[in-house]
């Protein structure tokens, strides 16, 4: 028993000692292939003060209606999406525990009786038969000394691994909370449009029973009765229609909620209130490799194939393995741990490749490949977050002049539609130009509608691109790892 420790504890800070340092290839980041400056104009009025990264604005901040703070919070608590994303890491994270688990030894205990019986023949006279014998003992079996970093680097590689699935949790938040958002301006922006669509069906029912009185006295034809009465049964259709959508929205948002929603989310409210969102500073493309979840989860994996060469190139060399035991034999029960009972064991192998063919070789290229191909899937990730916070800054700016075109729109429609109703009801004249007034104004308030929806969606994607939507609070980003 006294030498097994000595043993184990030197062969223990020896492979320590050594696996400190890996056959890994030195990591170094990718170069950028993007532009260092967005190529999107400035968005109207300049763009706000960057006190600080978007990234680092807390949902609650940025997402300013009360109703849809409280249906991420509830999506964040219930989605079941976010839960398996979240069982992923803790998964891989055992994984990483059992990968570095192997650096150490694993110390069992053993206690047997090994009852014998010989041929007589066999004996020498006076010996026992049957005989038996007691032993207890502990010990290692197996330990690869890890003096060329084979595990160390499988090690390193499980870490990266398990910080990549961190990063696909966030990324996994942070489309949630972009979708959660953008279903709730759908609904509200559907909920607006029915309410529009209800509002013109009022009207031209109103209109069906003047045609029709003055269709029974023959002041009016009937080809304007017939055409009011197909304009009615066509409004209803839209109202039948933005209806069913609407309820679809709210089922898609219960579903993205995780439960039923409260009974404030489907309450009528209207996109041109100008609260729902902050605006957002844009910071530089370079900050997206330091904050947005794809491109870091992309990063760390590379890291993980990084390291994986490191573990196919520590293959070529001995690997040392130590079995050894220590504790006490005797041939009856009571002698177990009397003196002279000792025995202790050591048993160091090493295996030394000589003849694969070529599996180790071709185990390294398929390592160096594998980091190629992470490297470029890194690279496409960083083209992909420049290509769509690019986009999303050039449609910020469009958007607001869209808004603001469609917004007169309506309102010269209005105008329109008011004298044209004045000049038939006076019968200056036709219907017909009264019905197109109509159709024209309906058609722009609805273009109004989707033209605010795209606007404000389109800063929900701009969030999610510069990597916002993992705090709650903007004070927390601070204590955010």
């Amino acid at each position: 028993m006294t030498m097994t420790p000595r043993i184990l504890i030197a062969s223990t800070a020896a492979s320590l000692l050594l696996s400190s340092c890996t056959m890994a290839p030195r990591y170094a980041r990718p170069a950028s292939p993007v532009p260092t400056t967005w190529t999107a104009p400035a968005a109207p009025g300049g763009a706000p003060a960057a006190t600080q990264p978007a990234s680092d604005l807390g949902w609650r901040e940025f997402f300013r209606d009360p109703v849809l703070q409280n249906l991420i919070e509830l999506s964040l608590k219930q989605n079941r999406d976010l839960r398996v994303a979240a069982l992923n890491v803790e998964a891989v994270a055992a994984q990483y525990r059992i990968q570095r688990a192997a650096l150490f030894p694993a110390v069992d205990a053993t206690g047997s009786l090994d009852r014998t019986k010989t041929p007589v023949s066999l004996l020498y006279p006076g010996e026992a038969n049957p005989y038996s014998v007691y032993s207890v003992s502990a010990g290692v079996s197996s330990w690869e000394l890890d003096f060329f970093g084979r595990i160390r680097s499988l090690k390193d590689q499980a870490l990266e691994t398990f910080l990549a699935q961190k990063e696909n949790q966030r990324d996994v938040q942070l489309g949630l909370v972009a979708q959660v958002a953008t279903e709730y301006l759908t609904e509200r922006a559907l909920a607006e449009e029915v309410a529009v669509a209800r509002k013109t069906l009022e009207a031209q029912e109103s209109s069906l029973r003047l045609t029709q009185r003055s269709y029974e006295v023959g002041s009016s034809s009937e080809l304007d009765f017939r055409t009011a009465q197909g304009q009615v049964f066509t409004a209803r259709a839209d109202v039948a229609s933005l209806e069913r959508q609407h309820a679809a929205t709210l089922t898609q948002l219960a579903v993205l909620v995780g439960q039923p929603l409260p009974d404030a989310a489907g309450r009528p409210g209207y996109l041109a209130d100008d609260g729902l969102l902050a605006d957002l500073p844009a910071g530089l493309p370079s900050s997206l490799l330091n904050r947005r979840p794809d491109i870091l989860e992309a990063e760390h994996m590379l890291k993980a194939y990084n390291a994986n060469i490191g573990a196919a190139r520590a293959a070529f060399f001995p690997k040392i393995t130590l079995t050894a035991s220590g504790g006490t034999e005797s041939l009856s029960f009571s002698g177990l741990f009397k003196g002279g009972s000792t025995a202790w064991s050591v048993n160091p192998a090493v295996v030394l490749p000589i003849f694969d063919a070529g599996t180790n070789l071709a185990n390294l290229d398929i390592a160096k490949i594998e980091k190629l191909k992470a490297a470029a899937q890194y690279e496409k990730a960083v083209q992909t977050a420049f290509q769509e916070v690019s986009d999303a800054l050039t449609a910020r700016t469009l958007y607001e002049t869209q808004v603001s075109a469609q917004r007169s729109l309506v309102e010269a429609d209005q105008s329109a539609y008011a004298l044209a109703e004045a000049r038939y009801r006076h019968g200056v004249d036709s219907y017909l130009s009264a019905l197109d007034a109509q159709r024209t104004l309906y058609a722009a308030q609805q273009g109004l509608v989707q033209a605010r929806l795209a606007r404000l969606t389109n800063l929900v994607a701009l969030y999610e691109d510069l990597g916002g939507g993992w705090n709650e609070h903007t004070s927390d980003a601070a204590a955010t790892p």
